[in-house]
């Protein structure tokens, strides 16, 4: 659970934006998102071996 402190005389935006950036930063919505649907294990690693293929061919481009 966040808790966010509010300061005296701090207006209520500025601390709902501060609410917001520290619910990004701990990844919960990610988080969520990824545990909605299974995804097998083969299907993870092939998704990061053709992210890097990708990578790869981006920077070979690049070199030339």
């Amino acid at each position: 659970m966040l808790i966010i402190p509010i300061k005296d005389g701090e207006n209520i935006d500025r601390a709902l934006k501060r609410y917001k950036r520290k619910f990004d930063k701990t990844g919960t919505l990610r988080q969520l998102r990824s545990r909605k649907n299974f995804t097998k294990p083969s299907i993870t690693k092939r998704a990061q071996m053709q992210k890097a293929q990708y990578v790869q061919g981006l920077r070979d481009a690049v070199e030339i």
